[in-house]
């Protein structure tokens, strides 16, 4: 055992040189404070606000989720009791499926455990099933994403980020009755951009191809519903298969896909990440539905978010510091070295009580390290003014470059407190 512990003891040595070696800090949120928080280490206990969480809309914390889940609770018990096909199938769960399958316009949807299960699951499982089939990739798309076209065996070809021609050029190379997926996403959660959906599914139909598109960064905070950026866009009924998350907008747990009957059934009925693995707890399920229904009925947490994210994302830019821009509600603000990326970091912690996780390589290419900085609509203007000037002095004190400030001599726009939630 020791000579194994000493290979991977090196290993570890070598990210800690590089500064990418992940802290994870323990934290306790605050139920009704949301984005307050408490931050333990083991020099120091404090009081946090986190900037970085992807508890978009605070709905984790939303009376409506906690009611739920305290029902189901009380009614179901803790566990699911078993996997889907032994005991498994509860009722929380399959409601829960029928809402996304008509949240999404399509015939079915099946919940998973995660996110990247979900990705997993189907991308390898499809790519399995559908003769001679190939997977064409966005560049920028999720590591579950990549990890499901590997396990699929089927060969891949990765087209430049959001790049139609490039697309194009892939699709005119493959036979035109060969099984194909394009599978992308449409916001892309480190540099915060967003795809053009509707003209890739255009082109991907044109070739024959099936479209796989990824929406976890966009469900619950895009469109009229909540239903993500091609309801936003109006083109929802393009998309051959939709993968979201639970565990993001909605405050919960676990990773789903919604789609035509036969896809779904395919899946779950060859999907070893999806048949092996126990079902989702009822509460979790109930609190999930809640969420999900919420939200189709209300836009007021959704346009609470977008007002914030455009009042930050101003007042960086006023007051020079580096923010990436883009038209989604991810904000990233460009260090360029990890190292620097992790001081900065624990530095906005310690001095400023502002939690911040640094983004390195291999999430981000070398060179763009950066802070993500995510507002909700649970952000005060308070919290909003304390950030940018926390920012500016950290900074200085590490000597890091600004940009150009622009001639503005307002760094924060008035604001009124937000009507939106804050339980």
């Amino acid at each position: 055992m020791d000579s194994y512990n000493r290979i991977l003891d090196q290993k570890l040595v070598g990210i800690r040189e590089e500064g990418r070696y992940r802290v994870f800090l323990e934290i306790a949120r605050r139920a009704g404070a949301y984005p307050k928080a408490k931050g333990f280490k083991p020099d120091k206990n404090q009081d946090i606000v986190v900037w970085c969480s992807n508890d978009y809309l605070g709905m984790g914390q939303h009376a409506v989720v906690l009611d739920a889940m305290k029902e189901a609770l009380e009614t179901y018990g803790a566990g699911a009791g078993g996997t889907r096909n032994i005991a498994g199938s509860h009722c929380p769960v399959v409601a829960l499926e029928r809402e996304l399958a008509e949240l999404h316009e399509k015939d079915r949807a099946l919940v998973m455990t995660s996110g990247y299960v979900a990705n997993e699951a189907t991308l390898s499982t499809l790519g399995r099933l559908l003769p001679d089939c190939v997977i064409l990739s966005d560049a920028s798309n999720h590591a579950s994403m990549i990890h499901g076209i590997k396990s699929s065996g089927c060969p891949k070809l990765i087209f430049k980020h959001n790049d139609l021609d490039h697309l194009r050029s892939l699709l005119e190379e493959l036979p035109k009755d060969q099984c194909k997926i394009v599978a992308f996403e449409s916001v892309y959660s480190m540099d915060g951009d967003i795809a053009p959906i509707s003209e890739i599914c255009d082109l991907a139909h044109e070739f024959g191809a099936l479209t796989y598109l990824d929406e976890v960064h966009a469900v619950g905070l895009y469109g009229p519903t909540g239903a993500g950026v091609a309801e936003r866009v109006g083109c929802v009924e393009k998309v051959d298969i939709i993968q979201g998350t639970l565990a993001k907008a909605y405050g919960v747990v676990g990773g789903y896909i919604a789609s035509s009957d036969s896809v779904v059934d395919a899946v779950r009925s060859f999907a070893s990440g999806f048949i092996f693995t126990t079902t989702l707890p009822p509460a979790i399920a109930a609190g999930a539905l809640a969420s999900i229904q919420h939200l189709r009925g209300s836009d007021m947490e959704r346009n609470a978010l977008h007002r914030k994210v455009g009042l930050l994302r101003d007042a960086l830019k006023a007051v020079g510091l580096p923010v990436m821009d883009g038209p989604s509600h991810i904000v990233p603000v460009v260090v360029g070295d990890a190292r620097s990326c992790k001081l900065v970091s624990d530095y906005l912690l310690s001095q400023h009580g502002l939690y911040i996780q640094p983004i390195n390589y291999p999430t981000v290419p070398r060179g763009t390290e950066r802070l993500r900085i995510t507002p909700t609509p649970c952000h005060s203007p308070e919290m909003t003014a304390h950030l940018i000037g926390s920012l500016l002095q950290t900074w200085e004190n590490f000597d890091l470059p600004l940009r150009d400030i622009p001639d503005s001599s307002t760094v924060m726009r008035s604001e009124p407190h937000s009507q939106a939630h804050v339980e």
